[in-house]
């Protein structure tokens, strides 16, 4: 039996569907809706329980289901980089994560855990998932910060030997459609795209950049269950680990690819990035993969561009909203 929080979000109900289609059905899904329309990801996966957030640790105290569990997929969080309460940030991503670990090692329990590349901040440092470079990195916003005091907090400990966490990079594809201002940026602009002809990105405000050059290491929903999945059933597969391509690809590539969805020619413009966001911008992320990659795990070629206009074709333009109806 596998557990999986945060389990109706974007990477959380494509992972369980994919699990579904090799067979795996067993699954105990964690996750807590309130007002979101997130439940829809679910539509169409099996498993065989669903657990609220709140309810999760008196459901573990139960040795008889407790014992049957054999891994825990940790992909709950708040994933919001423009949230402000640093408190709330902290009891979902870092507390929260920190007794779900100790329950995992305390049971044997396989633990696989999401970071996140925004533990990198402005990239001056480089994107190296070395150990002995993540207490040097400055996240620029808060919920960064959340996920890297967990990550110190299992290095502090000792315990890379023991869990595997993942530096997720940008992940687009669907299931994202709830994520609001978080969803991907192909999923944000396809409407102007349809009704305008035209997309609009941020203007570079630094001279090494120009517009629409900023650039990111994109990674398709398909990649990153492939690299989750890797993880997750090489129990000796431990530490902290990018997820990534190792490619990075400009927002002007991405807006290409958009339009090949559509199959139009592009039409690119640019408008100033709002001041509030100009300090704590990432201009460039792109995953160093070699420690992955020496653990086992082969990258598959670069398809970015497929990748992006797939989604718009497939999904997003006939209203295929769910992972699970392709």
């Amino acid at each position: 039996m596998i557990l999986i929080t945060g389990a109706s979000g974007f990477i959380g109900s494509a992972l369980a569907c994919a699990l579904n289609r090799q067979g795996e059905n067993d699954l105990v899904l964690c996750d807590r809706f309130g007002q979101h329309e997130k439940w829809q990801n679910l539509l169409g996966v099996s498993f065989s329980r669903f657990i609220h957030r709140d309810e999760l640790f008196s459901f573990l105290g139960e040795p008889a289901l407790a014992r049957q569990i054999s891994a825990v997929v940790h992909l709950g969080a708040c994933s919001d980089t423009t949230q402000a309460d640093m408190d709330y940030l902290l009891d979902n991503n870092a507390s929260f994560s920190i007794r779900l670990c100790r329950w995992a090692l305390d049971n044997d329990v396989r633990f696989v855990y999401a970071s996140s590349a925004a533990t990198y901040g402005d990239g001056s440092m480089g994107f190296s998932d070395a150990d002995e470079l993540t207490p040097r990195l400055r996240p620029l916003n808060k919920y960064g910060f959340s996920k890297w005091l967990f990550d110190m907090w299992v290095l502090q400990h000792g315990l890379q030997n023991h869990v595997a966490g993942l530096r997720y990079f940008n992940v687009f594809g669907p299931n994202e459609y709830h994520k609001g201002t978080m969803a991907s940026v192909i999923y944000r602009t396809l409407p102007q795209a349809l009704s305008e002809g035209r997309i609009r990105l941020f203007e570079s405000h630094r001279g090494d950049f120009g517009h629409g050059e900023q650039a990111r290491d994109f990674i398709y929903i398909d990649e990153i269950i492939d690299i989750t999945r890797f993880v997750l059933y090489n129990r000796q597969v431990n530490g902290i680990f990018n997820a990534g391509t190792g490619r990075a690809h400009t927002f002007n590539e991405l807006a290409r690819g958009v339009f090949d969805g559509l199959g139009r020619e592009p039409l690119i413009e640019y408008f100033p990035m709002p001041d509030e966001l100009r300090g704590r911008y990432q201009y460039y992320t792109c995953a160093d993969m070699s420690r992955l990659q020496t653990a086992g795990y082969m990258p598959g070629p670069d398809l970015f561009r497929e990748f992006v206009a797939r989604y718009v074709r497939d999904y997003l333009v006939p209203g295929c909203k769910y992972y699970s109806q392709v």
